[in-house]
């Protein structure tokens, strides 16, 4: 599937291709030549790729082909970083005054043998393209900007749900009623993926009967793995919002009891999967100390996990009615009243919500790919598609989500299948992941000169619109918001990514070679890693570009060379030293510098920011740093000299008292949030220099939020021309 994106990869290498660095060093390597036969092999194999991304679905040659050609293009990119790479460390070289003469990565006849190896290589996969009579195709596809509001995206509310009344009401009931025989009861709900369970979950558990009804109501999503001791957590997370992370599993036991017990409780599992009795009869007897009529709805799709968990018989859901799938449908795809304007698509539409099967989730999918669109032949071409003609599973809902996919622009293919890298159940933060799109190169750039990250956002949008992402909860209309996908649509992620992504367990056997983005799903569970060496098993990963490093309690130092690292999040690894490069001094590190994007939470030994990140190139490159959760942080660095940053994030970091004058050097600055930082008392004199700054966020900040108030605070002037500013959830107005 992933044959798909030769188009973005062409792109994005013809982009690199050109480029002043790359036509320097090949110009200095005596292989400029070499460098401009693959730009005009790579300018002509370009303008055919999206015909034949159209027609590979029915011919595998083409797939084939495709896939032969995309190793090429990742060959040559790997190439041309190294080129950069080695541009940029002989700057750095020369910068830093260092009197050791440096050995060049590349000598001219390695770096002549390499150029012209991927050239032949290119030269004859292209040449095969003749074969399939491929026509020329335009590539002025932009991605269209949506006037549906983004808060039409919410999931939860009785507004957006067709057909459930009867099922919400019915399962209330059931709520109310106390069982004679036990304190807390099991309710199975019970129904095929994409039947909309979850959505059904959250109407009840929102319902302000139930509410009142309850003490205490908890949510916690289980997904595939039944870990009692992370399951524990979750419901103390949830029903106190406090943090619980490092405690033995005798004191979560008994945080657990003296919360629920004697207390009148709903608690929804959702998405069980395990029918492992031994672990549900374990987290079982630590919830049967709730007050009589306590409740637990589970939902799930398999009736031998109603079984093995429910005490009351399971509720069985059923699919939708044409009738409501239909009016489901026009919701979808057509404004408010506009279905009327259009009767023979309204009769079109009937046809394809019959294909849906009853599941609210085709349904929306199908209705979000039409919306809009009032040709007659966007309609008959989703009716009449070959895809519903291949073999399917009983109550199949992938179809349906696999022809949204492939209606989507080809920007978006990419960026939507990188998100099958992450867990089901994931939240995104639409900056976060828009900064990785980045990161990735997978955000293409506009003829009218939009900034990269608008263009992110109308991504999102788009995918939101489609039902490809759901659960939107906004944190700031418009500033910062997350967002999930359905397991369904994250089987979708896996299934069109394959074998560009995957998700691998350190024991993995039998992985695809030609696998650009790995994912080892098993790295946050090393809990007694004392070092991990990553340099010794990754100097064969020199285009390694995203590095995400979790609950490693006992690692200590990062690796010191990963030249194309783009992305690097780390987090709770309450032994890091950021300052410890696998034991390399500090000022003489030079390995991180492509570096684009930081998160950093959970790192007690964090008390300033390492002087690496000040360094060229990374000073110049890094575009957003994120700062979360670090006690012990106290210190920004006073020379504060990331002249790209366009994002800086802190939160929950008490020890912080004071940002430096050197914020003034963050000149391009857009973006700045504080929050639940209560000891930061004042900014800087020099925050007017960041004219930038557009987006200002300040929460749970008493003393900073007090000197920042409208005219009379003692900072407001120091802030006063920034566009947006959002003080403890409010915007603010200045008239």
């Amino acid at each position: 599937m992933a044959e798909s994106f030769a188009f973005n990869i062409a792109d994005k290498l013809l982009g690199k291709a050109t480029s002043l660095v790359v036509e320097q060093v090949c110009l200095a390597g005596g292989v400029y030549s070499e460098l401009e036969n693959i730009k005009a092999t790579l300018s002509t194999v370009r303008a055919v790729l999206l015909d034949a991304e159209e027609q590979q679905v029915n011919n595998h040659q083409l797939t084939d082909w495709l896939g032969k050609l995309k190793d090429c293009f990742y060959d040559a990119e790997d190439v041309l970083d190294e080129f950069e790479y080695d541009s940029l460390q002989r700057v750095v070289v020369s910068e830093g005054c260092i009197k050791r003469k440096v050995r060049h990565f590349f000598s001219s006849f390695k770096m002549g043998n390499k150029m012209k190896e991927i050239r032949e290589r290119l030269d004859k996969v292209a040449a095969d393209a003749d074969k399939f009579n491929l026509k020329k195709m335009g590539v002025n596809v932009p991605v269209p900007v949506l006037n549906r509001k983004r808060e039409n995206y919410s999931f939860v509310r009785a507004s957006d749900v067709i057909g459930r009344d009867d099922d919400k009401e019915n399962i209330i009931q059931l709520l109310m009623q106390s069982s004679d025989e036990e304190n807390v009861s099991v309710l199975p709900l019970v129904g095929i993926g994409g039947l909309g369970k979850t959505t059904l979950a959250k109407l009840v558990y929102n319902d302000g009967r139930v509410v009142a009804h309850f003490q205490k109501i908890m949510w916690v999503c289980v997904s595939d793995e039944f870990d009692v001791k992370r399951l524990i957590k979750e419901i103390i997370t949830s029903a106190t919002h406090g943090k619980c992370d490092d405690l033995p599993m005798d004191e979560l036991a008994r945080l657990l009891r003296n919360e629920l017990d004697d207390k009148k409780f709903l608690l929804i599992l959702d998405d069980v999967w395990s029918k492992n009795r031994d672990k549900w009869l374990e987290l079982k007897a630590l919830l049967d100390g709730g007050a009589k009529g306590s409740k637990i709805i589970v939902t799930t799709r398999d009736k031998l996990v109603a079984f093995v968990m429910g005490t009351c018989p399971m509720y069985e859901l059923k699919g939708l009615s044409d009738e409501e799938c239909l009016s489901l449908f026009i919701t979808c795809a057509f404004k408010d009243g506009r279905d009327k304007q259009y009767p023979r698509l309204v009769g079109i539409g009937k046809d394809i919500v019959k294909k849906c099967k009853g599941l609210p989730l085709a349904v929306r999918t199908l209705g979000g790919l039409l919306y809009l669109k009032a040709e007659e032949k966007d309609w008959l071409r989703v009716r009449d598609s070959e895809i519903w003609k291949l073999e399917q599973k009983k109550d199949d809902v992938l179809p349906a989500l696999k022809l949204s996919y492939d209606e989507l622009p080809f920007d978006l293919k990419q960026c939507f299948a990188f998100c099958s890298l992450y867990p089901k159940d994931f939240e995104f933060l639409n900056i976060t992941l828009i900064e990785m799109w980045m990161g990735q190169g997978l955000i293409r750039p506009s003829e009218q000169n939009e900034e990269m990250e608008d263009i992110g956002h109308r991504y999102i949008d788009e995918l939101l619109q489609k039902s490809f992402f759901q659960d939107v909860e906004e944190d700031i209309p418009g500033f910062f918001y997350s967002f999930k996908m359905h397991d369904l649509v994250h089987d979708l992620a896996l299934l069109v990514a394959q074998p560009e992504c995957s998700m691998l367990n350190f024991d993995s056997e039998n992985i695809s070679t030609k696998v650009r983005h790995r994912l080892p799903n098993s790295i946050c569970k090393l809990h007694h890693l004392q070092t991990l060496n990553l340099l010794g098993w990754m100097r064969s990963f020199t285009a390694l570009r995203t590095l995400i490093i979790a609950e490693c309690p006992r690692l200590s130092s990062l690796p010191k060379h990963l030249p194309a690292l783009e992305n690097l999040i780390i987090g709770d690894c309450e032994s890091l030293d950021l300052g410890n490069r696998n034991g390399e001094k500090e000022g003489n590190i030079q390995g991180f510098g492509s570096l684009r994007n930081l998160y950093i939470s959970e790192l007690p030994k964090l008390e300033i920011l390492p002087r690496w990140l000040f360094q060229v190139p990374t000073s110049n490159n890094l575009l957003y740093l994120s700062i979360d959760n670090c006690e012990n942080f106290r210190a920004l660095s006073e020379s504060l000299s990331l002249t790209s940053l366009d994002t800086l994030v802190i939160k929950d970091c008490s020890e912080l008292l004071a940002l430096p004058e050197g914020m003034g050097h963050l000149t391009a600055l857009r973006q700045l949030q504080i929050e639940r930082c209560d000891n930061l008392a004042a900014l800087p004199e020099k925050m007017r220099r960041l004219t930038a700054l557009t987006q200002l966020k300040i929460e749970g900040c008493p003393k900073l939020a007090e000197r920042c108030k409208p005219r009379t605070g003692e900072d407001w002037n120091k802030i006063a021309h920034v566009k947006d500013i959002y003080l403890n959830g409010q915007k603010i107005q200045v008239t």
